[in-house]
């Protein structure tokens, strides 16, 4: 992943809008106590996000993500300034028939705590991730992995569902992707924090020395890492958690802390710009911010008291036809999101505006006489009582003036009375998917830059969001585009899936983000903080 050089001054990197699929602490200097180059100092980075646990098979967050990204080893990875994944600690990788993908391991490969890696260790990694299938967990991300192999200690066949995933090489270094050691790591059972942390259970650039429960970790580089981004140039890390963003902005301005990420407000980032210890930098992201509606408990879902399926449809889709999402841009992100009419982020290939074209006004903007119509069509009663859920954390401390706009919106001409509560998000990640939550907030921070990414978590049978939604014509089609080879057949399947879950509403996108980072004034190398992959790393940098 990406590093940073500091010397001797203060360095600030803040995703106000497009934060981390992980922050990688590989090649920090740091600056506390003056020392510089490669293998000295210790940085300090704080941050507002959360963890909810550091098990691979247990969590698919950002703040969970970006611990794992420091310790685990991937067998492939993305290197610096790429958005191609190449052998991480894999020595080679590649279908070696259509339905088989073939990873050969680099020799002599050991955890932290002196453990060898072997095949048996990658093995045990996808049957656990597979076996557990945590309601928060990514292994989503495996639907098209059938079994896996091991014909010697370095060698694994991943046996697909579907021939000639198109997608695979990337899901392996995907927050399903991180290789644990089989001798630590219950089999069956997400492992506790604890555990894993006592058992050095590490083969990734760091190892961890402290961890205190979303307080503080200290990290210290892991001399047995033999993967694609090489030697840390920071032999010590330390991440500070907080638990307001106040306080992150205040030890930003006060030199207390080296990096800050997740999250400032954007009011907070335009106040810092004008610092002149700092440089703002933006560039495209591919963060997407939505409602999720639970197709059971939403109101007249399937197992409330009126369940209708039509009348709930009529629900989504008066919804859809009142945010206002320009206004929501503006207002509450100073523009540092922009409004997103799909499921696939502009940008990528593939994204269409199909939600623009079916709902509002036809042009981006609100509707009330539209919701009117499409309520009163299915012979819904109004106003309509909504409970909706949003998290004050983990998505930034903007979330609160984003879902009073949102509440406003929908409340406009009397057709819904919105009951709005909010949740931290250690609680919420385990609500959402306890059926707690009729419609609630989230984020998605992709895993590798390629529609699917936005689409096989989202919307497959048993996904991620755990929200009910299961269209056997869209599973049909998110399995055809996976292991079509052609491109142009390829985009349009990724199309119709757009266009038919922007008829069935499984969730409501709003905002798109972009990325943003702050830098010393004194740093070279600035342009190249932004990764075209879709993490948000850190560059190379170097004090001028």
């Amino acid at each position: 992943m990406r590093s940073v050089k500091i010397g001797g001054r203060r360095l600030l990197a803040v995703s106000a809008a497009f934060a981390a699929a992980a922050l990688v602490l590989a090649g920090c200097s740091g600056s506390n106590n003056g020392s510089s180059g490669s293998g000295g100092g210790t940085l300090t980075i704080g941050t507002t996000d959360k963890i909810t646990s550091i098990d691979p098979a247990g969590s698919y967050d950002n703040g969970s993500f970006a611990v794992m990204n420091q310790v685990y080893p991937f067998l492939l990875n993305s290197p610096y300034g790429s958005p191609d994944v190449k052998p991480d600690i894999a020595a080679s990788a590649a279908f070696t028939s259509p339905t088989e993908y073939t990873v050969k391991l680099k020799p002599n490969l050991k955890f932290a705590n002196g453990h060898s890696l072997t095949s048996e260790d990658v093995k045990f990694t996808f049957d656990r991730q597979l076996k557990i299938n945590d309601p928060n967990g990514p292994a989503s991300l495996l639907g098209n992995l059938d079994s896996v192999s091991t014909p010697d200690k370095t060698t694994a066949v991943f046996k697909l569902k579907v021939p000639n995933d198109q997608t695979f090489a990337q899901v392996l270094s995907s927050p399903a992707g991180p290789i644990v050691d089989h001798q630590v790591f219950s089999a069956d059972k997400v492992t506790p924090d604890n555990t894993i942390v006592k058992g050095h259970a590490f083969a990734g650039q760091y190892d961890i020395t402290s961890y205190d429960f979303n307080n503080l970790i200290a990290y210290k580089a892991n001399p047995n890492y033999q993967g694609l981004l090489g030697k840390p140039a920071t032999d010590k890390v330390n991440v500070k958690y907080y638990a307001e963003s106040s306080n992150l902005k205040l030890d930003i301005q006060k030199g207390a802390i080296d990096v800050a990420f997740r999250s400032l407000s954007a009011t907070d980032v335009q106040s810092l710009g004008t610092d002149k210890n700092v440089k703002v930098v933006k560039g495209p992201g591919g963060e997407l911010r939505y409602i999720v509606w639970n197709f059971n408990t939403q109101p007249y879902g399937a197992t409330t008291p009126q369940a209708d399926a039509k009348k709930a449809l009529a629900v989504r889709q008066a919804a859809a036809d009142l945010v206002d999402r320009a206004t929501i841009a503006k207002q509450v992100y100073k523009d540092t999101y922009t409004p997103v009419y799909s499921y696939v982020p502009q940008g990528l290939t593939g994204a269409t505006t199909v939600l623009k074209d079916l709902y509002g006004d036809g042009n981006g903007g609100p509707s009330l006489d539209k919701a009117k119509a499409a309520l009163q069509a299915a012979g819904v009663t109004t106003p309509v009582a909504l409970n909706l859920q949003y998290n004050p954390d983990h998505y930034g401390p903007s979330s609160g003036d984003e879902y009073a706009l949102v509440k406003e919106q929908l409340e406009n001409g009397g057709l819904f009375k919105v009951n709005l509560q909010s949740t931290e998000w250690v609680q919420y990640s385990k609500d959402r998917v306890k059926d707690l939550y009729p419609a609630y907030q989230l984020g998605w921070f992709p895993d590798y830059s390629d529609a699917d990414n936005y689409l096989s978590p989202f919307f497959s049978k048993d996904n991620f969001l755990a929200n009910h939604y299961d269209n056997p014509e869209v599973q049909q089609l998110i399995t055809q585009q996976l292991g079509t080879t052609d491109k142009a057949a390829r985009t349009k399947l990724i199309e119709q899936i757009q266009a038919k879950v922007g008829a069935d509403l499984s969730t409501l996108p709003l905002l798109q983000g972009a990325q943003v980072a702050v830098v010393g004034k004194n740093v070279n190398g600035t342009d190249k903080t932004l990764d075209p992959s879709f993490k948000f790393r850190y560059a190379a940098l170097s004090k001028g």
